[in-house]
């Protein structure tokens, strides 16, 4: 398909690095600085913690209290693009490095998503907490992913 002469013309496009990054925080919600934010289902900010159906999103650079407010009447400014230092709940092991970490709280991660394996007469259980990212380096004081 031939380009139309509008499409011929230059634009400037308007761009943004991608590491701090606004996001609409969900209603009720309160996320502390420095801790982990992920985004609900909706599509806003809510503070780290063991669900499903969340999308870790990085850092949040300050404090956002949406308590008293509905979805997007505020926004928590989003550290993205960066590797982070979070607790380990004990389960991240350095045989689990390069692979997914699982949010558990607003600070700590996971080796595990929270399922359980089907044993004898107890059937599994479904996934109980939602990715974070890759991890990178395990220390004795966090686990860092990206």
């Amino acid at each position: 398909m031939p380009l139309t002469d509008e499409q011929k013309t230059d634009f400037d496009a308007p761009y943004r690095d991608g590491e701090l990054t606004p996001v609409p925080v969900a209603k009720g919600e309160l996320i502390p600085a420095g801790t982990i934010v992920c985004i609900n289902a909706k599509g806003f900010a809510v503070s780290g913690q063991a669900a499903t159906g969340l999308t870790y999103a990085g850092r949040a650079e300050e404090r956002a209290d949406n308590t008293g407010g509905d979805d997007g009447s505020i926004l928590v400014l989003v550290r993205r693009k960066k590797a982070f230092r979070w607790l380990n709940d004990g389960t991240i092991t350095q045989a689990m490095l390069g692979q997914h970490a699982f949010v558990l709280d607003n600070r700590t991660l996971s080796g595990s998503d929270g399922s359980k394996p089907a044993s004898g007469s107890t059937p599994a259980t479904e996934a109980t907490m939602s990715k974070a990212g890759s991890i990178i380096l395990i220390e004795s004081d966090g686990v860092w992913i990206e």
